[in-house]
């Protein structure tokens, strides 16, 4: 595999099984708990469906067609203010450490500027350090307690960036 087939693009219909798995692999590997999270979220089997609506998008890394990660923009469910919600943004162990993280936060941040968003959010779990780290690089800051209504209660890590 090289960097240089590697690619980052909008979610198609068929790459659904394959993001759903790195998805739900990330959970064990990290020990991160199955219940109020991404993992056992309704949408994480129908990830394209899961994002046509206004404002909002989900992109893969891919290599051909071998999808190694992904991560989205949406509104903040149940919150009026002009507020998004960067949402599972979950990588293959094939591409982690080659600065695709950055580079896929990197287009979620833009993409949520071109939607005219005035704030992101993000919920991650504290095992998820690597991550973490790169949020604050990027000027996120930490909250004492959540933000909309997104159903991972298990996810003790809150942040928002002004954008």
């Amino acid at each position: 595999m090289s960097k240089d087939t590697i690619v980052i693009r909008e979610i198609r219909p068929e790459d659904n099984p394959q993001i759903e798995a790195i998805i739900k692999g990330c959970f064990p590997e990290f020990k991160i708990p199955l219940k109020g999270t991404a993992y056992e979220d309704a949408e994480t089997p129908f990830m394209f469906e899961s994002y046509q609506g206004e404002r909002e998008v989900y992109y893969v890394i891919a290599n051909e067609n071998e999808v190694l990660g992904g991560g989205g923009i949406k509104p903040l469910q149940d919150f009026d203010a002009n507020v998004c919600e960067l949402q599972k943004m979950y990588f293959s162990p094939k591409v982690r450490g080659k600065g695709f993280g950055k580079l896929m936060f990197k287009r979620c941040l833009q993409a949520a500027k071109d939607f005219g968003f005035e704030i992101c959010y993000l919920e991650s779990a504290s095992q998820l350090k690597a991550a973490i780290h790169i949020y604050e690089d990027f000027g996120f800051e930490h909250r004492t307690e959540p933000l909309g209504n997104t159903g991972h209660y298990s996810c003790g890590v809150w942040m928002t960036k002004t954008l």
